[in-house]
Protein backbone atom coordinates (compact mmCIF):
# COMPACT_ATOMS: atom_id res chain seq x y z
CA UNK A 1 0.00 0.00 0.00
CA UNK A 2 1.14 3.57 -0.71
CA UNK A 3 3.03 5.07 2.18
CA UNK A 4 3.53 1.77 4.00
CA UNK A 5 6.74 1.54 6.01
CA UNK A 6 6.31 -2.04 7.24
CA UNK A 7 8.15 -5.12 5.98
CA UNK A 8 6.20 -7.44 3.71
CA UNK A 9 5.62 -11.14 4.35
CA UNK A 10 4.64 -12.87 1.09
CA UNK A 11 1.85 -15.43 1.15
CA UNK A 12 3.56 -18.84 1.16
CA UNK A 13 3.05 -21.26 -1.72
CA UNK A 14 2.15 -23.94 0.78
CA UNK A 15 0.36 -23.09 3.98
CA UNK A 16 2.32 -23.04 7.22
CA UNK A 17 1.46 -25.30 10.16
CA UNK A 18 -0.69 -23.70 12.85
CA UNK A 19 2.11 -23.75 15.40
CA UNK A 20 4.51 -21.97 13.08
CA UNK A 21 1.94 -19.29 12.28
CA UNK A 22 1.39 -18.68 15.98
CA UNK A 23 5.13 -18.45 16.55
CA UNK A 24 5.37 -15.80 13.84
CA UNK A 25 2.50 -13.85 15.39
CA UNK A 26 4.19 -13.94 18.79
CA UNK A 27 7.41 -12.77 17.18
CA UNK A 28 5.60 -9.89 15.48
CA UNK A 29 4.13 -8.77 18.80
CA UNK A 30 7.56 -8.38 20.38
CA UNK A 31 7.82 -4.85 19.03
CA UNK A 32 4.38 -3.78 20.30
CA UNK A 33 3.74 -1.73 23.41
CA UNK A 34 3.32 -3.89 26.52
CA UNK A 35 -0.08 -2.62 27.60
CA UNK A 36 -0.48 -5.48 30.09
CA UNK A 37 2.32 -3.93 32.12
CA UNK A 38 0.18 -0.84 32.76
CA UNK A 39 2.55 1.65 31.14
CA UNK A 40 0.38 2.44 28.13
CA UNK A 41 -1.84 5.47 28.83
CA UNK A 42 -3.61 5.42 25.46
CA UNK A 43 -5.43 3.13 23.01
CA UNK A 44 -6.06 0.19 25.39
CA UNK A 45 -8.40 0.06 28.40
CA UNK A 46 -7.81 -2.86 30.73
CA UNK A 47 -9.96 -4.26 33.52
CA UNK A 48 -7.50 -7.06 34.28
CA UNK A 49 -6.51 -10.47 32.99
CA UNK A 50 -9.74 -12.19 34.07
CA UNK A 51 -11.80 -9.80 31.97
CA UNK A 52 -9.46 -10.18 29.00
CA UNK A 53 -9.85 -13.96 29.18
CA UNK A 54 -13.62 -13.54 29.16
CA UNK A 55 -13.40 -11.21 26.17
CA UNK A 56 -11.24 -13.70 24.28
CA UNK A 57 -13.58 -16.59 25.04
CA UNK A 58 -16.67 -14.64 23.97
CA UNK A 59 -15.01 -13.49 20.76
CA UNK A 60 -13.91 -17.04 19.94
CA UNK A 61 -17.45 -18.31 20.45
CA UNK A 62 -18.71 -15.87 17.79
CA UNK A 63 -15.65 -15.71 15.56
CA UNK A 64 -17.50 -16.86 12.40
CA UNK A 65 -20.99 -15.38 12.77
CA UNK A 66 -22.04 -12.34 10.74
CA UNK A 67 -23.61 -9.41 12.59
CA UNK A 68 -25.35 -8.25 9.41
CA UNK A 69 -28.26 -10.66 9.72
CA UNK A 70 -29.89 -11.08 13.11
CA UNK A 71 -32.62 -13.25 11.61
CA UNK A 72 -30.06 -15.96 10.90
CA UNK A 73 -28.32 -15.29 14.23
CA UNK A 74 -30.98 -13.99 16.63
CA UNK A 75 -28.61 -14.21 19.59
CA UNK A 76 -26.63 -11.34 18.05
CA UNK A 77 -29.81 -9.29 17.87
CA UNK A 78 -30.50 -9.96 21.54
CA UNK A 79 -26.99 -8.90 22.53
CA UNK A 80 -27.11 -5.76 20.39
CA UNK A 81 -30.44 -4.77 21.93
CA UNK A 82 -29.11 -5.36 25.45
CA UNK A 83 -25.94 -3.33 24.87
CA UNK A 84 -27.83 -0.40 23.34
CA UNK A 85 -30.59 -0.45 25.96
CA UNK A 86 -28.21 -0.68 28.90
CA UNK A 87 -26.07 2.14 27.50
CA UNK A 88 -29.18 4.28 27.00
CA UNK A 89 -30.22 3.65 30.59
CA UNK A 90 -26.78 4.74 31.83
CA UNK A 91 -27.19 7.95 29.84
CA UNK A 92 -30.52 8.94 31.28
CA UNK A 93 -32.98 7.30 28.88
CA UNK A 94 -35.09 5.94 31.72
CA UNK A 95 -35.45 9.35 33.38
CA UNK A 96 -38.62 11.40 32.85
CA UNK A 97 -36.62 14.26 31.31
CA UNK A 98 -35.53 12.03 28.41
CA UNK A 99 -39.04 11.43 27.15
CA UNK A 100 -38.49 7.69 27.44
CA UNK A 101 -38.11 7.05 23.70
CA UNK A 102 -34.34 6.94 23.28
CA UNK A 103 -33.24 4.52 20.54
CA UNK A 104 -29.92 3.63 19.01
CA UNK A 105 -27.58 1.24 17.27
CA UNK A 106 -24.17 -0.37 17.56
CA UNK A 107 -21.24 0.88 15.49
CA UNK A 108 -17.62 -0.18 15.16
CA UNK A 109 -16.26 2.69 17.24
CA UNK A 110 -16.47 6.34 18.17
CA UNK A 111 -15.49 7.55 14.72
CA UNK A 112 -18.35 5.66 13.09
CA UNK A 113 -20.79 6.87 15.75
CA UNK A 114 -19.81 10.48 15.04
CA UNK A 115 -20.01 9.88 11.29
CA UNK A 116 -23.55 8.59 11.74
CA UNK A 117 -24.55 11.56 13.90
CA UNK A 118 -23.36 14.00 11.23
CA UNK A 119 -24.96 12.07 8.39
CA UNK A 120 -28.28 11.99 10.23
CA UNK A 121 -28.04 15.74 10.84
CA UNK A 122 -27.21 16.31 7.17
CA UNK A 123 -30.29 14.37 6.12
CA UNK A 124 -32.48 16.33 8.54
CA UNK A 125 -31.06 19.53 7.08
CA UNK A 126 -31.85 18.45 3.54
CA UNK A 127 -35.41 17.66 4.56
CA UNK A 128 -35.61 21.26 5.73
CA UNK A 129 -34.41 22.50 2.36
CA UNK A 130 -30.79 23.14 3.32
CA UNK A 131 -28.66 21.94 0.44
CA UNK A 132 -25.35 22.06 2.32
CA UNK A 133 -25.95 21.90 6.08
CA UNK A 134 -23.26 22.98 8.50
CA UNK A 135 -22.04 21.62 11.84
CA UNK A 136 -20.58 23.91 14.51
CA UNK A 137 -18.09 22.49 17.00
CA UNK A 138 -15.19 23.54 19.16
CA UNK A 139 -11.55 23.04 18.20
CA UNK A 140 -11.50 20.39 20.90
CA UNK A 141 -14.21 18.25 19.27
CA UNK A 142 -12.90 14.96 17.91
CA UNK A 143 -11.17 14.80 14.53
CA UNK A 144 -13.91 12.42 13.37
CA UNK A 145 -16.20 15.43 12.91
CA UNK A 146 -13.79 16.74 10.28
CA UNK A 147 -13.78 13.30 8.69
CA UNK A 148 -17.58 13.23 8.68
CA UNK A 149 -17.79 16.66 7.07
CA UNK A 150 -15.41 15.51 4.36
CA UNK A 151 -17.30 12.26 3.74
CA UNK A 152 -20.79 13.73 3.70
CA UNK A 153 -20.22 17.09 2.03
CA UNK A 154 -21.07 19.06 5.14
CA UNK A 155 -19.49 22.35 6.23
CA UNK A 156 -17.76 22.06 9.60
CA UNK A 157 -17.18 25.32 11.45
CA UNK A 158 -14.73 25.01 14.33
CA UNK A 159 -14.59 27.74 16.98
CA UNK A 160 -11.80 28.43 19.48
CA UNK A 161 -12.07 27.09 23.02
CA UNK A 162 -11.85 29.31 26.08
CA UNK A 163 -8.83 29.49 28.40
CA UNK A 164 -10.16 26.47 30.30
CA UNK A 165 -10.18 24.49 27.02
CA UNK A 166 -13.99 24.22 27.03
CA UNK A 167 -16.05 25.58 24.17
CA UNK A 168 -18.68 28.11 25.22
CA UNK A 169 -22.27 28.11 24.04
CA UNK A 170 -21.87 31.78 23.13
CA UNK A 171 -18.98 31.02 20.77
CA UNK A 172 -20.91 28.20 19.13
CA UNK A 173 -24.03 30.32 18.72
CA UNK A 174 -22.06 33.18 17.18
CA UNK A 175 -20.85 30.76 14.50
CA UNK A 176 -24.33 29.42 13.70
CA UNK A 177 -26.13 30.45 10.52
CA UNK A 178 -29.44 29.56 8.91
CA UNK A 179 -27.66 26.53 7.41
CA UNK A 180 -26.50 25.17 10.76
CA UNK A 181 -28.23 21.92 11.66
CA UNK A 182 -26.01 20.52 14.45
CA UNK A 183 -23.92 21.79 17.37
CA UNK A 184 -21.48 19.59 19.28
CA UNK A 185 -20.55 19.20 22.92
CA UNK A 186 -17.99 16.77 24.35
CA UNK A 187 -18.20 14.93 27.67
CA UNK A 188 -15.31 14.90 28.10
CA UNK A 189 -13.15 16.22 25.28
CA UNK A 190 -10.37 13.89 24.23
CA UNK A 191 -7.50 16.43 24.13
CA UNK A 192 -7.77 17.89 27.66
CA UNK A 193 -10.44 15.75 29.32
CA UNK A 194 -12.70 18.69 30.23
CA UNK A 195 -16.49 18.62 29.98
CA UNK A 196 -18.11 21.21 27.74
CA UNK A 197 -21.09 23.14 29.21
CA UNK A 198 -23.62 20.68 27.78
CA UNK A 199 -26.72 22.30 29.27
CA UNK A 200 -25.86 25.70 27.77
CA UNK A 201 -25.03 24.21 24.37
CA UNK A 202 -28.19 22.09 24.33
CA UNK A 203 -30.24 25.16 25.27
CA UNK A 204 -28.88 27.10 22.30
CA UNK A 205 -29.76 24.17 20.03
CA UNK A 206 -33.27 24.09 21.39
CA UNK A 207 -33.68 27.85 20.89
CA UNK A 208 -32.59 27.58 17.27
CA UNK A 209 -34.53 24.40 16.56
CA UNK A 210 -31.41 22.42 15.62
CA UNK A 211 -29.79 19.20 16.78
CA UNK A 212 -27.25 18.82 19.58
CA UNK A 213 -24.87 15.87 19.71
CA UNK A 214 -22.98 15.04 22.90
CA UNK A 215 -19.82 13.09 22.15
CA UNK A 216 -19.52 10.90 25.25
CA UNK A 217 -17.34 8.31 23.52
CA UNK A 218 -14.79 8.77 26.31
CA UNK A 219 -17.23 9.40 29.14
CA UNK A 220 -20.29 7.29 28.41
CA UNK A 221 -19.18 4.44 30.68
CA UNK A 222 -17.32 6.68 33.10
CA UNK A 223 -19.26 9.84 33.93
CA UNK A 224 -22.47 8.07 35.07
CA UNK A 225 -20.50 6.15 37.68
CA UNK A 226 -18.52 9.21 38.75
CA UNK A 227 -21.89 10.89 39.29
CA UNK A 228 -23.13 7.92 41.33
CA UNK A 229 -19.94 8.06 43.40
CA UNK A 230 -20.56 11.73 44.16
CA UNK A 231 -17.53 12.82 42.14
CA UNK A 232 -19.41 14.64 39.39
CA UNK A 233 -21.89 17.46 39.98
CA UNK A 234 -25.24 16.22 38.63
CA UNK A 235 -26.37 19.79 37.86
CA UNK A 236 -23.30 21.81 36.88
CA UNK A 237 -21.80 18.89 34.95
CA UNK A 238 -25.00 17.41 33.51
CA UNK A 239 -24.23 15.84 30.16
CA UNK A 240 -26.78 13.25 29.04
CA UNK A 241 -30.42 12.83 27.97
CA UNK A 242 -31.54 14.34 31.25
CA UNK A 243 -30.57 17.65 29.62
CA UNK A 244 -33.26 19.14 27.42
CA UNK A 245 -32.08 19.84 23.91
CA UNK A 246 -29.62 16.93 23.71
CA UNK A 247 -30.81 15.03 20.65
CA UNK A 248 -28.09 12.41 20.19
CA UNK A 249 -25.17 10.87 22.07
CA UNK A 250 -22.28 8.52 21.39
CA UNK A 251 -20.56 6.23 23.89
CA UNK A 252 -17.77 3.73 23.29
CA UNK A 253 -18.12 0.40 25.04
CA UNK A 254 -14.53 -0.44 24.10
CA UNK A 255 -13.15 2.43 26.15
CA UNK A 256 -14.29 2.65 29.77
CA UNK A 257 -16.83 -0.09 29.10
CA UNK A 258 -13.71 -2.30 29.02
CA UNK A 259 -14.95 -4.28 26.00
CA UNK A 260 -12.92 -5.50 23.04
CA UNK A 261 -12.37 -3.20 20.07
CA UNK A 262 -14.60 -2.17 18.40
CA UNK A 263 -18.04 -1.53 19.82
CA UNK A 264 -19.66 1.88 20.20
CA UNK A 265 -23.25 3.04 20.64
CA UNK A 266 -25.03 5.90 18.88
CA UNK A 267 -28.25 7.03 20.55
CA UNK A 268 -31.06 9.36 19.48
CA UNK A 269 -33.66 11.00 21.68
CA UNK A 270 -36.64 9.71 19.71
CA UNK A 271 -37.72 7.07 17.24
CA UNK A 272 -38.21 9.44 14.33
CA UNK A 273 -34.65 10.74 14.50
CA UNK A 274 -33.16 7.27 15.04
CA UNK A 275 -34.91 5.89 11.96
CA UNK A 276 -33.12 8.41 9.77
CA UNK A 277 -29.87 6.51 10.32
CA UNK A 278 -31.16 3.31 8.70
CA UNK A 279 -30.28 2.37 5.13
CA UNK A 280 -32.85 0.30 3.26
CA UNK A 281 -33.00 -0.73 -0.39
CA UNK A 282 -34.36 -3.40 -2.71
CA UNK A 283 -33.07 -1.95 -6.00
CA UNK A 284 -30.91 -4.94 -6.93
CA UNK A 285 -31.40 -8.62 -7.68
CA UNK A 286 -30.39 -9.78 -4.21
CA UNK A 287 -33.60 -8.85 -2.43
CA UNK A 288 -34.31 -6.64 0.55
CA UNK A 289 -31.18 -5.14 2.12
CA UNK A 290 -31.04 -3.07 5.30
CA UNK A 291 -28.27 -1.97 7.64
CA UNK A 292 -28.25 0.12 10.79
CA UNK A 293 -24.73 1.52 10.39
CA UNK A 294 -21.96 2.02 7.83
CA UNK A 295 -20.83 -1.57 7.50
CA UNK A 296 -22.83 -4.44 6.09
CA UNK A 297 -20.98 -7.51 7.27
CA UNK A 298 -19.90 -6.96 10.86
CA UNK A 299 -17.89 -9.22 13.17
CA UNK A 300 -20.07 -10.72 15.87
CA UNK A 301 -17.15 -11.47 18.19
CA UNK A 302 -16.78 -7.92 19.55
CA UNK A 303 -20.55 -7.73 20.10
CA UNK A 304 -20.49 -10.94 22.13
CA UNK A 305 -17.46 -9.73 24.07
CA UNK A 306 -19.12 -6.38 24.87
CA UNK A 307 -22.27 -8.14 26.07
CA UNK A 308 -20.23 -10.58 28.14
CA UNK A 309 -18.18 -7.94 29.94
CA UNK A 310 -21.27 -5.84 30.60
CA UNK A 311 -23.01 -8.80 32.21
CA UNK A 312 -19.87 -9.88 34.06
CA UNK A 313 -19.04 -6.51 35.59
CA UNK A 314 -22.52 -5.13 36.24
CA UNK A 315 -23.07 -1.67 37.67
CA UNK A 316 -21.12 -2.50 40.82
CA UNK A 317 -18.11 -3.71 38.85
CA UNK A 318 -18.09 -0.62 36.66
CA UNK A 319 -18.40 1.58 39.73
CA UNK A 320 -15.39 -0.13 41.33
CA UNK A 321 -13.30 0.21 38.16
CA UNK A 322 -14.29 3.88 37.87
CA UNK A 323 -13.25 4.52 41.46
CA UNK A 324 -9.86 2.88 40.90
CA UNK A 325 -9.22 4.78 37.66
CA UNK A 326 -10.38 8.11 39.09
CA UNK A 327 -8.27 7.75 42.24
CA UNK A 328 -5.26 7.06 40.03
CA UNK A 329 -6.02 10.03 37.77
CA UNK A 330 -6.22 12.29 40.81
CA UNK A 331 -2.88 10.93 42.00
CA UNK A 332 -1.32 11.56 38.60
CA UNK A 333 -2.68 15.10 38.56
CA UNK A 334 -1.31 15.81 42.04
CA UNK A 335 2.04 14.42 40.94
CA UNK A 336 2.16 16.62 37.84
CA UNK A 337 1.14 19.72 39.78
CA UNK A 338 3.84 19.04 42.39
CA UNK A 339 6.49 19.52 39.69
CA UNK A 340 7.07 23.27 39.40
CA UNK A 341 7.88 23.21 35.70
CA UNK A 342 4.61 21.44 34.75
CA UNK A 343 0.91 22.23 34.69
CA UNK A 344 -2.28 20.35 33.87
CA UNK A 345 -4.21 21.77 30.92
CA UNK A 346 -7.60 23.00 32.13
CA UNK A 347 -9.52 21.37 34.98
CA UNK A 348 -10.30 17.79 33.89
CA UNK A 349 -12.82 16.20 36.28
CA UNK A 350 -12.55 12.59 35.15
CA UNK A 351 -9.66 10.31 34.11
CA UNK A 352 -8.37 11.95 30.93
CA UNK A 353 -5.80 14.72 31.25
CA UNK A 354 -3.06 16.55 29.40
CA UNK A 355 -0.07 18.29 30.91
CA UNK A 356 2.86 20.32 29.69
CA UNK A 357 5.43 22.95 30.51
CA UNK A 358 4.38 26.12 32.31
CA UNK A 359 6.95 27.88 30.16
CA UNK A 360 7.67 26.07 26.88
CA UNK A 361 10.75 28.24 26.37
CA UNK A 362 12.26 26.77 29.51
CA UNK A 363 11.14 23.11 29.20
CA UNK A 364 10.36 21.04 26.10
CA UNK A 365 7.60 18.62 27.13
CA UNK A 366 8.22 16.51 24.01
CA UNK A 367 11.80 15.94 25.16
CA UNK A 368 10.34 14.84 28.49
CA UNK A 369 8.04 12.50 26.58
CA UNK A 370 10.97 10.94 24.75
CA UNK A 371 12.72 10.33 28.05
CA UNK A 372 9.59 8.65 29.41
CA UNK A 373 9.31 6.53 26.26
CA UNK A 374 12.87 5.34 26.80
CA UNK A 375 11.74 4.19 30.24
CA UNK A 376 8.90 2.19 28.69
CA UNK A 377 5.99 4.64 29.07
CA UNK A 378 3.56 5.40 26.26
CA UNK A 379 1.72 8.74 26.31
CA UNK A 380 0.24 10.58 23.35
CA UNK A 381 1.72 13.92 22.26
CA UNK A 382 -0.45 16.95 21.47
CA UNK A 383 0.13 20.53 20.40
CA UNK A 384 -1.61 23.90 20.71
CA UNK A 385 -0.14 23.85 23.35
CA UNK A 386 2.51 21.12 23.38
CA UNK A 387 1.38 18.50 25.90
CA UNK A 388 1.57 14.88 26.93
CA UNK A 389 -1.78 13.14 27.15
CA UNK A 390 -2.90 10.33 29.43
CA UNK A 391 -6.06 8.25 29.61
CA UNK A 392 -5.91 6.65 33.04
CA UNK A 393 -7.79 3.36 33.26
CA UNK A 394 -8.06 0.63 35.86
CA UNK A 395 -5.30 -1.40 34.25
CA UNK A 396 -2.78 1.45 34.47
CA UNK A 397 -3.74 2.67 37.95
CA UNK A 398 -1.10 0.70 39.84
CA UNK A 399 1.72 2.18 37.76
CA UNK A 400 0.86 5.84 38.42
CA UNK A 401 3.27 6.27 41.38
CA UNK A 402 6.12 4.97 39.20
CA UNK A 403 5.07 7.25 36.34
CA UNK A 404 5.10 10.28 38.66
CA UNK A 405 8.58 9.38 39.90
CA UNK A 406 9.91 8.85 36.37
CA UNK A 407 8.24 12.08 35.22
CA UNK A 408 10.05 14.09 37.88
CA UNK A 409 13.37 12.49 36.95
CA UNK A 410 12.70 13.09 33.25
CA UNK A 411 12.03 16.80 33.81
CA UNK A 412 15.25 17.17 35.78
CA UNK A 413 17.27 15.16 33.26
CA UNK A 414 15.96 17.02 30.21
CA UNK A 415 16.58 20.48 31.61
CA UNK A 416 16.74 22.93 28.73
CA UNK A 417 17.35 20.23 26.10
CA UNK A 418 15.01 20.27 23.13
CA UNK A 419 14.08 17.54 20.66
CA UNK A 420 13.78 17.90 16.91
CA UNK A 421 10.85 15.52 16.82
CA UNK A 422 7.65 17.59 16.85
CA UNK A 423 5.07 15.15 15.44
CA UNK A 424 1.85 14.59 17.35
CA UNK A 425 0.38 11.56 15.57
CA UNK A 426 -2.74 10.25 17.31
CA UNK A 427 -4.00 7.79 14.70
CA UNK A 428 -2.28 6.46 11.60
CA UNK A 429 -2.62 3.49 9.26
CA UNK A 430 -1.13 2.43 5.99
Amino acid sequence: MAGAVFPHTPMPEQGLPRGEVMQQLLALKQGDQDWRGGRVFSLVYSAGDDVHELLSDAQALYSAENGLNVLAFPSIGVMQHDIVSNTATLLGAAEPESGGAVEGYLTSGGTESLLQAVKTARDVGRERGIERPSVVAGESAHAAFTKAADYFDVDLVRVPVDADFRVSAASLEAACTDDTILVVASAPTYPQGVIDPVADIAALAERRGILCHVDACMGGFLLPFLRDLGRLDPVDEAFDFRVRGVTSMSADVHKYGYASKGVSVILYRDHELARKQLFVTSDWLGGFYASTAMAGTRPAGPIAAAWAVMMHLGREGYSDLTRVAHDAARELRRGVEAIDALEVRGDPPATVLAFGARDPEVLDIFAVGERLAADGWYLDRQNRPDSLHATVHAGSAATVPALVDDLGRAVRAVGSTRTERRDTTYGASS
